[in-house]
């Protein structure tokens, strides 16, 4: 379809409203924070975020950004700061958790706090999993102030305490509950996406639009106590290890949202042939139980993209080598996709096991069901945008997290959230990504992705002049 002229000056001329930045001159700056960040161990159960929120609001607050700190917990504190728009449109959230997952020492080649450079790669706890995001919404802010320009709308900074556990409510929960106004937003723009690379240059761009819910389950069974040598048919061991047996093979059926189906669908266009066909096969009820079967087998993580997942990894049981248990359990770690019945779920599970000396004890969910974000909004269309120019022979694609995140708070209070994230490749994302026993992120992949931040929030924050009008013929 051709656009109209008045059209495309219209919206080029919107483009030209976003300060220009160099992001080349800002590479020192953006890696000096970054390395700073990662150098604070921000780990769990004492966190120190609070130091992370002590170095941003004193940066923030020399260029003449305000900022709010709340906290329930003196050394997990969460940053909100504002920079103000005209009040046209609804406030825009950029935010990204201080926190990271604990380290093994032992496992590391390097000090894992020391953001050392080497082989091109940044090394250490939370260079991929948050402290990018930490440094990309840090340096949007910063650099939206200083270029002078003159916003829509608000646009909020939130640097939140304990995502990767938050056990104590000291994060999101804590804001969402108690300064849910400092924060509310039309949207929400943090982590929860990705960006492949291969051979140089970057091939996918995954944008987060929804993400699975984690009901995790206790499976506990009792028998009768007794000595080793005595085999008993009630031993608790037994029936547990049935009852896991039974649900860690459960083939729970395959379910679509707009998110998922969206995805496979773009998938199977661009995919090379035999791909193609088995993402489409995916989507025809006659061939798409062998093409599940595949991905079952070969690629896991697209299977789970398609279905609630129940995956045990603990158990417990016994106190000595001839000692027959009473009591035997095991911990579930099952993602839901974001519509799934809970309690429905949990009652077909009950029936799948059939036996009554297993208990399906649910545990606490921290944080709750949320829809996926629409694909039609303005954030996703501009999030669309601005990957199209940056990576023009990139496939743009929505997708569903297997893992968790804070957006599901905001998601649940009407949020519209997304996700976005700095290029990898897919062995390092594997072998050194999030959770892994050792992250690193390619340095050339850092300056991109906060470029691609700011530029995403200029174009949503930004003022747009009135549309010139076309010249009168003549």
């Amino acid at each position: 379809m051709k656009l109209p002229a008045t059209a495309i000056l219209t919206a080029c001329t919107a483009f030209a409203q976003v300060p220009a930045i160099d992001f080349n001159q800002q590479k020192t700056e953006i890696l000096n924070h970054f390395r700073t960040l990662v150098q604070m161990d921000t780990t769990p159960p004492a966190g120190n975020e609070t130091k992370a929120v002590e170095y941003m609001k004193k940066l923030l607050e020399a260029e003449g950004i305000p900022c709010q700190v709340f906290a329930m917990d003196p050394n997990r504190a969460n940053l909100v700061a504002r920079l103000k728009g005209n009040g046209s449109k609804r406030p825009l959230l950029i935010l990204a958790h201080t926190d990271v997952v604990p380290v093994q020492r032992e496992k590391w080649p390097v000090d894992p706090f020391g953001a050392v450079m080497k082989d091109g790669y940044i090394w250490g706890r939370g260079t991929t999993d948050d402290k990018p995001h930490v440094t990309a919404t840090l340096m949007t802010m910063l650099l939206l102030k200083r270029s002078g320009a003159k916003l829509d709308r608000d646009v909020i900074f939130l640097a939140e305490a304990a995502e990767e556990a938050d056990m104590t409510g000291v994060g999101i929960n804590f804001m969402v509950a108690q300064h849910f106004q400092e924060i509310e937003a039309e949207f929400a723009i943090t982590e929860g996406g990705s960006a492949t690379l291969d051979n140089g240059r970057v091939t996918y761009v995954n944008i987060g639009t929804a993400e699975k819910v984690p009901a995790r389950a206790r499976l506990v069974s009792n028998g009768t106590s007794g000595h080793g040598s005595v085999p008993r048919l009630d031993n608790a061991l037994i029936h547990l290890g049935a009852a896991v047996e039974k649900v860690g093979t459960w083939e729970t059926p395959m379910r679509l949202n707009d998110t998922t189906r969206t995805y496979f669908e773009k998938l199977a266009q661009m995919s090379p042939p035999e791909k193609a066909a088995r993402y489409k096969a995916l989507l025809n009820p006659a061939t798409s139980p062998a093409a599940q079967q595949y991905l079952r087998e070969n690629e896991p993580s697209l299977w789970s993209m398609l279905r609630t997942s129940v995956v045990p990894t603990m158990m417990k049981a016994g106190v000595g080598l001839n000692v027959i248990p009473s009591e035997a359990e095991a911990i579930l770690d099952i993602r839901a996709v974001p519509d799934e019945n809970i309690p429905a779920f949990f009652d077909e599970m009950r029936k799948r096991i059939n036996d009554p000396a297993v208990k399906v004890e649910p545990l606490p969910m921290m944080r709750p069901a949320s829809p996926a974000s629409p694909l039609t909004t303005e954030a996703y269309k501009a999030l669309e945008r601005v990957a199209r120019r940056m990576y023009p022979t990139a496939t743009i694609l929505p997708s569903m997290s297997t893992g968790a995140s804070d957006m599901a708070q905001l998601r649940a209070k009407g949020i519209p959230s997304y996700g976005i994230g700095p290029a990898a490749l897919s062995s390092d994302r594997l072998n050194y990504g999030a959770h892994s026993d050792v992250e690193r992120l390619q340095e050339s992949s850092l300056y991109p992705f906060v470029e691609f931040f700011y530029n995403a929030v200029a174009e949503l924050a930004v003022t747009a002049p009135p549309p010139t009008a076309a010249p009168a013929r003549r």
